[in-house]
């Protein structure tokens, strides 16, 4: 007596068996628009002229003489609106007729596409201030501001490869400090492999007059984190991890730079230490068009087609508030 078995049965069973559910590609936080000045009025035209006043001067003053008058620096910020984007897609009525995933493709076109639009305005924003953008860094340059620098290549080697250390984030807090910027809600924005670097340290708890270093070295520098953002800090820095810094080098091509004789590597990325106190942002943005969602039929090419756009522009406001650190990624 013979039974139906896998051998005897093999054309009765489907060769690919395919779920109902599609799998998604992970995202990851996005976190600079918060660190932008966005202004809300923007009239006519395509540039934003902001006047600035500079502080006064101080004389000496001899009894019954004639005082000196000075008048005050003034000067003007501009910035321009120079991005225009749009994300796009389309679906044939032939594909929505034999595609079975086809309401959970066409649901997901606006949400893609906002992303899309987002991730491209995140490392816009992170550019600002490199070299090559207006009113950025120079290239290969301490950049000092009140004697001290903005920009240089980090302190520490790991596997023959310059990254941040600690010393990095004690000097960036000086800089700003010499610079006037308010020594609160000091932020550091690092690649991946800094965090990497600041977990496997092994000297941390020699680190002085910072009581908030307790537990990094039982628990790491990336436990216990809510989104991006690390429940310790390095000297007064909240530290957050972004996969968007920009590239070392002229208009963030990844060429090498060479700081105060110490070189960067190729595609170093662009740390960032800045404060997020409002009234000192180190961003500012404009939107001409917020993202805008439009679908229309197509009947000559028969499809449905969906189209999202935007307009908006960005510049360093504020460089004294502005600190890179260059650090090579390759410490593994």
């Amino acid at each position: 007596m013979s039974g139906m078995t896998t051998s005897n049965s093999e054309y009765l069973i489907r060769s690919e068996l395919w779920s109902s559910q599609l799998k998604d590609v992970l995202e990851d936080n996005l976190i600079a628009q918060p660190y932008v000045r966005w202004l809300s009025e923007f009239p006519d035209g395509e540039t934003f002229t902001i006047p600035s006043i500079g502080e006064a001067n101080v004389r000496d003053y001899v009894e019954d003489t004639a005082v000196e008058y000075d008048a005050l620096d003034t000067g003007e910020f501009q910035f321009s609106i120079t991005e225009y984007l749009s994300s796009a897609t389309y679906i044939t009525d032939k594909n929505k007729q034999d595609s079975f995933y086809m309401n959970e493709l066409v649901s997901s076109f606006v949400p893609k596409q906002a992303r899309a639009l987002s991730q491209r305005l995140e490392a816009d924003i992170f550019k600002q201030g490199q070299p090559g953008q207006a009113g950025g860094q120079t290239v290969a340059d301490l950049n000092k501001i009140n004697g001290e620098a903005h920009r240089w290549v980090g302190s520490a080697s790991v596997n023959s490869v310059q990254t941040l250390g600690v010393e990095d984030f004690a000097r960036a807090r000086l800089s700003l400090n010499k610079a006037n910027v308010p020594m609160e809600n000091l932020i550091a924005i690092v690649d991946p492999s800094v965090e990497y670097v600041m977990n496997t340290l092994t000297n941390l708890s020699d680190v002085s007059d910072n009581p908030r270093w307790e537990g990094i070295v039982n628990d790491g520098i990336g436990g216990g984190m809510t989104g991006m953002r690390f429940l310790k800090n390095i000297y007064g820095f909240d530290v957050y991890t972004s996969n968007y810094l920009a590239k070392c080098g002229a208009n963030q091509s990844g060429a090498e730079e060479t700081i105060d004789s110490v070189a960067s590597g190729a595609d170093a990325r662009c740390n960032l230490f800045f404060s997020a106190s409002q009234d000192v942002l180190p961003y500012i943005g404009a939107w001409r068009q917020m993202p805008r969602v439009e679908s229309e039929r197509n009947k000559d090419f028969q499809r449905d087609e969906y189209l999202t756009t935007a307009r908006y522009g960005l510049k360093l406001y504020r460089p004294e508030n502005f600190v890179t650190v260059l650090s090579a990624t390759g410490v593994v």
